[in-house]
């Protein structure tokens, strides 16, 4: 009887650890893993102004992605967000932003997601985010409206590191 029971706990553990194995794979192949920084000088912002610096960092988390911005605004104050989300259009929290409060993704393809960003539920932007197939770029296209309710229309080029 008891080798019946640790049978099954050694299948049981197999199992979940094949199926973890398999998440982790999935992720490691997400190009945008690692930490990108913004090349000012490629990007497009309009209305504008542009950061003087923003570093942005995708991290695996669960079925997933856990991103951190930290930067630099043009008036030289700190610009920082974060949030986890999955990849299933469903809205997860953002924090530090003054333009949103939540957020939700999609993946298109194994290079491309979109990023749909709400305040109060209202759809305010929305993201394409695009990494070359080469692995050194990440365009992020970004259409919306500003909290002065300008359109808002960036190009955000990065770099990976």
């Amino acid at each position: 009887m008891q080798s019946v029971l640790r049978n099954m706990i050694l299948a049981m553990a197999a199992v979940v650890f094949a199926a973890s194995m398999s998440s982790i794979a999935a992720q490691s192949k997400d190009p945008k893993i690692g930490t990108w920084k913004l090349n000012v000088e490629k990007s497009k912002f309009s209305p504008g102004p542009a950061y003087k610096s923003l570093t942005v960092t995708f991290e695996p988390a669960g079925k997933g992605v856990k991103v951190t911005t930290s930067g630099v605004n043009a008036d030289g104050s700190a610009a920082a967000t974060e949030y986890t989300a999955n990849y299933d259009g469903k809205d997860y929290p953002l924090k530090g932003s003054a333009m949103a409060d939540t957020v939700s993704l999609k993946r298109v393809n194994s290079l491309t997601t979109t990023r749909t960003d709400k305040k109060d539920g209202k759809v305010v932007s929305q993201f394409k985010n695009a990494v070359a197939k080469n692995g050194k770029t990440y365009t992020v296209t970004i259409k919306g409206k500003t909290p002065k309710g300008e359109p808002l229309n960036n190009t955000l080029v990065f770099e990976k590191q």
